[in-house]
């Protein structure tokens, strides 16, 4: 069993930054991508990007197209989700999530979504404000 564990959420002014980090323990296969989604108070959950093990290769939503960046650690078992210029907007719990076999990547279409991954992370809050 897959176990996840998010890390690096906060409280930030407008125009800030902030780095959130998920670990998954357990993986055994090494075709597997994982994902950032988010989900705002009374909102879906909606998803953010992804990164997949195989190539390195990344989905960014329209709205953190520019803004986040997605990356993964040597071993691929971390993930890393830079956020920079942050808005108001983007306040929400955020969620990391994994699974085998989905291929992220901008021509992907629909793209990954959140029926598609199986784990799940206990999320942490980001809130933007001044």
């Amino acid at each position: 069993e897959v176990q996840l564990v998010e890390s690096g959420g906060g409280l930030v002014q407008p125009g800030g930054s902030l780095r959130l980090s998920c670990t998954a323990s357990g993986v055994i296969s090494d075709d597997f991508s994982i994902g950032w989604f988010r989900q705002a108070p009374g909102k879906e959950r909606e998803g953010v990007s992804c990164i997949t093990s195989t190539d390195g290769s990344t989905y960014y939503a329209d709205s953190v197209k520019g803004r986040f960046t997605i990356s993964s650690s040597d071993a691929k078992n971390t993930v890393f989700l830079q956020m920079d210029s942050l808005e108001p907007e983007d306040t929400a719990v955020y969620y990391c999530a994994f699974d085998l076999y989905i291929y992220c990547a901008p021509h992907v279409n629909p793209p990954p979504g959140v029926d598609d991954f199986t784990s799940w992370g206990q999320g942490t809050q980001v809130t933007v404000s001044s």
